[in-house]
């Protein structure tokens, strides 16, 4: 006669729980090392002269803004995705693509009697066009979805 064991259910749950964590985390660090890769390529085609705007930096944070106003609203509002698609995309290749300590990095390096007027420049400039960045692919996307949505009614 053989017996069958039932294992008891918090500890399912647990094993489930620890390999769904595992499985997000893989998902967030693959898309990180995507976007860190991506950054660090666009750093090393536009390099940063000494005392110099840190061009590559500052667009990388601006465009990864845009794209994030973007994802946010397509994945939350527009699309019924795989729960991984926002780890992935989101927190992993946005979060590794946009750099926050390259950008407070540059900025102090710019914190000199030569440069300071650059420095403020850039760490109010970085902010404010990184907000408003995240603001317009918000918007843009929330209006294509809606002109979208419009024109497939119109064909019905």
């Amino acid at each position: 006669m053989t017996r069958e064991v039932i294992e008891p259910e918090p500890a399912r749950a647990q094993r489930e729980s620890v390999r769904d964590r595992a499985t997000l985390l893989g998902a967030i660090a693959a898309g990180g090392s995507v976007g860190a890769v991506a950054r660090h390529g666009l750093a090393q085609l536009w390099p940063t002269a000494p005392g110099g705007f840190p061009w590559a930096t500052f667009a990388t944070n601006v465009s990864g803004c845009l794209l994030i106003g973007i994802l946010m609203v397509l994945i939350t509002e527009v699309w019924v995705g795989h729960r991984l698609l926002r780890p992935f995309l989101g927190v992993g290749v946005l979060g590794g693509f946009t750099t926050f300590s390259t950008y407070a990095g540059e900025t102090r390096n710019l914190l000199r009697p030569d440069t300071i007027g650059l420095a403020f420049g850039y760490l109010a400039g970085t902010l404010v066009c990184a907000l408003l960045a995240t603001l317009l692919g918000a918007r843009l996307t929330r209006a294509a979805a809606a002109a979208r949505r419009r024109g497939h009614r119109r064909a019905a």
